[in-house]
């Protein structure tokens, strides 16, 4: 498999303007040397988003984000690795390399893309020359230029009109097998999946089409269709409607989750841009992470009838596991008879957006509205302990944290006890299990070493003033084999901390390094002398702190079983000890 170089990578972040970068995507002010804006990763009211151009750095003070213009790109675009490389090499002009000469990189299913490329532009072509086609979408209310934005189609009567239309060989018939265009007969014959519909292309976070939805024009049923699960699509991993609302809106306030195709459209037509649609299914873990990674607030819209309540009901339960602080959920129930699509079309966008404000239940209402119908809750202790025995089990499911606490709180009230007796032994919520340590040099035990890290993090040209001993690579003291790489690393090429971190990305010490990174460095060492000095004495320190360390670590042997080498080095640190005492 091919590689990119890493050196490629070091180059490519060093040569990126991380503020030019962020600043397209995010709105930046300067404040003196760094830039800030409002967290586009949790919903905040007041900026605690920062990016340093001299560190190639951005962190969030709010939610503890943070990395460099590779793992901004990841997180705000929700790219992979590979991705986010091409994404800023292509705003930079650049063609990224393979190791060993290899093609670039392509997708692994980039055949069926094409294929199914090749099938949303003969769709829309049809469209265009089919009146009946034409006349159901205005009689929907759908405007040519939403149609265009959303790539609509039609798919014509019969059986091969793929196969005829693009010409395939049978190679290429194969592909739209596997792209779930065509369907098998009882005897093997081969036939178009989608007939006399209007399609519409389900597209992923790049706007490649992978699959597609398709509606008949009158009653006939199925009245939806949805593409099978294919190598590029997964019903529960995907939104519909999600590339078109981040392409109009960049990183939305909310994101409006309904049912249906048409629904999206024509919310989308009446200026409600943030709507998306489950693709057929329930609402599942993998769509409502995928959300909350574009927005910090999901607006789940149901029908208020009993099916529209379990179906809400579902979405939350596959909503608390990802409700950690700074994101929120709500639920819209529609009056009965009513979807988006014709209430919107109904009361305008405005009223809509008033319903929404007003009449949407929190996350935490709605949980305790529907746990206590479930319970009979009459006000009695009975009813009010069953509520608890319901509700607790449901709100544990939630990341540890303030939002967790208070809705323990609201539960404690409404039970009527203190919510010490909700949770007698473990208080507000249960703590979480301690991770394991990445490196005992995160852990307080070895501070002068933390200390010397964070500062050469923060001030790279530090690496410069001493070279390290080549004996600390191997270091019996936890951290100090990464400080000797990170010295060796900058003194032949000073880096910013971004480059330094992309530079470690797949690095036993990455780990180690990213929670390092969010340290801030010394207040003193802001002046020059007094840092220089301040390094310096670190590693004074941390000499001897090895010396030590290695001192005990030949001590430990028996003297007959070192190497000559090993005690030459035994008889030089106990001499150094014995000059020190």
């Amino acid at each position: 498999m091919s590689r990119i170089p890493q050196s490629f990578i070091d180059d490519l972040v060093a040569r990126a303007d991380i503020v030019e970068v962020i600043g397209s995507r995010v709105p930046l002010k300067k404040k003196g040397k760094e830039y800030t804006a409002c967290c586009p990763v949790h919903h905040e009211k007041s900026p605690s988003f920062f990016v340093s151009p001299d560190k190639q750095f951005y962190h969030c003070f709010g939610c503890g984000a943070h990395g460099n213009v590779l793992g901004f790109l990841m997180a705000f675009e929700r790219l992979d690795f590979v991705e986010a490389v091409e994404t800023l090499a292509g705003q930079m002009g650049l063609t990224v390399p393979r190791e060993g000469g290899e093609a670039p990189h392509a997708h692994p299913h980039a055949s069926l893309l094409a294929v199914l490329e090749d099938c949303a532009r003969f769709y829309q072509a049809e469209l265009k020359r089919t009146p009946r086609a034409i006349d159901y979408l205005k009689r929907r209310g759908v405007s040519g230029e939403t149609a265009a934005a959303f790539g609509l189609g039609y798919a014509p009567p019969g059986f091969d009109t793929l196969e005829r239309a693009l010409r395939l060989d049978r190679q290429g018939i194969d592909q739209l097998k596997r792209a779930g265009m065509l369907s098998e007969g009882q005897h093997g014959r081969l036939y178009d999946r989608f007939r006399e519909r209007i399609m519409f292309p389900i597209r992923d976070r790049r706007g490649r089409v992978i699959a597609f939805g398709g509606r008949v024009l009158g009653d006939e049923k199925p009245k939806y269709l949805n593409s099978p699960e294919t190598p590029l699509f997964h019903k529960g991993h995907e939104l519909y409607g999600l590339y078109e609302a981040r392409k109009a809106l960049r990183r939305p306030e909310r994101l409006l989750v309904v049912e249906g195709y048409m629904d999206v459209v024509m919310l989308a037509q009446h200026g409600l841009r943030e709507a998306v649609a489950t693709l057929g299914t329930a609402v599942t873990r993998e769509q409502v992470d995928l959300m909350f990674r574009h927005t910090a607030q999901v607006v789940f819209c149901f029908d208020g009838d009993e099916a529209g309540r379990r179906a809400a009901w579902r979405a939350l339960e596959a909503t608390l596991p990802q409700l950690r602080d700074g994101l929120d959920a709500r639920f819209l129930f529609l009056p009965e008879g009513e979807d988006p699509d014709s209430l919107v079309r109904a009361e305008g966008a405005e009223a809509f957006r008033t319903r929404i404000k007003h009449q949407a239940l929190g996350f935490d209402a709605f949980l305790l509205e529907e746990l206590a119908r479930q319970a009979k809750d009459d006000g009695t202790p009975a009813a009010r302990a069953r509520l608890k025995t319901l509700a607790l089990p449901l709100i544990q499911r939630m990341p540890t944290g303030v939002l967790k606490d208070l809705v323990l709180d609201k539960l404690a009230a409404r039970v009527g006890v203190s919510v010490n007796r909700l949770l007698p032994e473990k208080g507000h919520s249960a703590p979480e299990t301690p991770l394991p340590l990445v490196s005992s040099i995160e852990s307080g035990r070895t501070t002068a070493l933390r200390k010397a890290i964070v500062l050469l993090l923060h001030y790279p040209e530090l690496a410069a003033r001493r070279a390290p001993d080549p004996a600390w690579a191997q270091s019996p003291v936890p951290g100090l084999p990464l400080l000797a790489l990170l010295i060796d690393q900058l003194r032949s090429r000073p880096s910013p901390m971004g480059v330094i971190l992309e530079h470690f990305r797949a690095s036993p010490h990455a780990r180690t390094l990213e929670a390092i990174s969010r340290l801030p460095p010394p207040r003193e060492s802001e002046d020059i002398e007094i840092r220089e000095r301040m390094w310096l004495d670190m590693l004074e320190h941390i000499a001897a702190t090895h010396n030590r360390a290695r001192l005990r670590q030949l001590t430990e042997r028996p003297f007959a079983e070192l190497q000559p080498l090993e005690r030459q080095e035994l008889l030089r640190l106990t001499t150094t000890q014995s000059n020190r005492e």
